[in-house]
């Protein structure tokens, strides 16, 4: 077949005279050019989109951290954690911030251990003392002890090292790629480095698991504003509700997927399936957490429930959390991972 290739394509009887057939080329020029033109198109996140991130990534380490707190303490098994939207407002804000001073690291490529040890967590354990004395909202001006300013140079670490590194690898597509609308399951298969993946099934994982704290935080604050009249807007989840949040909605978004995409099912019609599944994945979790004590939600004193682990007074919440599971979904299939294998391609900002 090569070597056909290399010698043109040879005449046969019955070709016009002084022509040959057209030789349809192999699609690989224009696989490639749809690719470069995939990536041309793609740029870095939007702002609203890095600020949605940073909150909800926020809100995860306050959760993470007061939980461990908590297990350190009263070795509760339900691994309940704290957190509010105030402190998601401050956490997008102050990410936000970190993510200039970032930026500025170019200046310190002569001394690069100035700028990742010292400059840039000083500046993150000072807005992270900021935001604890914002957000006790006293006259007191609140002491960090050394074992929290260890924690916190950690996390410094971890944004600067980690963080940050890999955020500036996802990039943005304002429209499909044009693979979605062949296959919107598959990802796209290039290996040299050069053409955008698409986002990893496990950082979806990751997104819906922390989405999940940031919906059980807004949801209990809420509750709390109007039941216990409390302004400090104080929610709390539980570490479980990772698990549970992020493998719903993972199965929740393959079958959004495949039944919008390869069905062609519309929203209402998809809606029951998303309820029935989201309902059967909360009794399942409850069943096998309340066996080991570490159940964090009991509706026995709600009207509609069954065995206090569903209750149909949350339906109105489900369904707006379903629909909105789609809005979410559609942004996810909008981001691209790029990976740097050696080949760098242009990027419009």
């Amino acid at each position: 077949m090569s070597r056909r290739w290399r010698e043109g394509p040879r005449s046969h009887p019955g070709d016009p005279p002084g022509g040959s057939k057209t030789v349809q080329m192999p699609h690989k020029d224009e696989q490639s050019d749809e690719v470069e033109d995939t990536a041309s198109s793609l740029r870095k996140l939007p702002r609203w989109m890095r600020l949605y991130f940073y909150g909800m990534h926020g809100v995860t380490l306050d959760v993470l951290l007061s939980s461990f707190r908590g297990v350190l303490i009263d070795q509760d098994p339900k691994l309940v954690g704290f957190s509010s939207p105030y402190l998601c407002i401050m956490h997008s804000l102050a990410h936000f911030a970190l993510e200039k001073i970032y930026s500025q690291k170019r200046c310190f490529r002569i001394r690069p251990v100035v700028f990742h040890l010292v400059f840039y967590p000083s500046v993150y354990i000072g807005l992270q003392i900021l935001i604890g004395n914002i957000n006790t909202l006293t006259e007191h001006v609140r002491v960090v002890s050394g074992t929290q300013l260890a924690v916190h140079y950690a996390l410094a670490l971890y944004f600067v090292q980690v963080f940050h590194r890999g955020l500036s690898r996802l990039q943005y597509c304002p429209s499909y790629p044009a693979d979605l609308h062949r296959n919107p399951v598959a990802e796209d298969s290039g290996h040299d480095g050069g053409p955008p993946h698409g986002l990893p099934g496990f950082a979806r994982f990751l997104f819906f698991g922390m989405h999940g704290f940031l919906d059980e935080v807004l949801f209990t604050s809420v509750f709390n504003l109007v039941e216990k009249s409390d302004r400090t807007l104080s929610g709390y989840t539980s570490l479980w509700s990772f698990l549970m949040y992020g493998s719903c909605s993972f199965v929740v978004e393959k079958l959004y997927l495949h039944l919008h995409f390869s069905r062609g099912w519309g929203t209402w019609r998809r809606l029951p399936i998303y309820l029935c599944f989201i309902y059967t994945w909360e009794f399942s979790w409850g069943l096998v957490l309340r066996q080991f004590d570490a159940c964090s939600w009991d509706y026995s004193h709600y009207p509609h429930n069954f065995m206090g682990l569903i209750t149909l007074l949350y339906l109105p919440g489900w369904v707006c959390l379903s629909l909105y599971q789609d809005v979410l979904s559609n942004v996810l299939l909008r981001i691209r991972f790029k990976y740097f294998l050696g080949k760098v391609w242009p990027m419009s900002d």
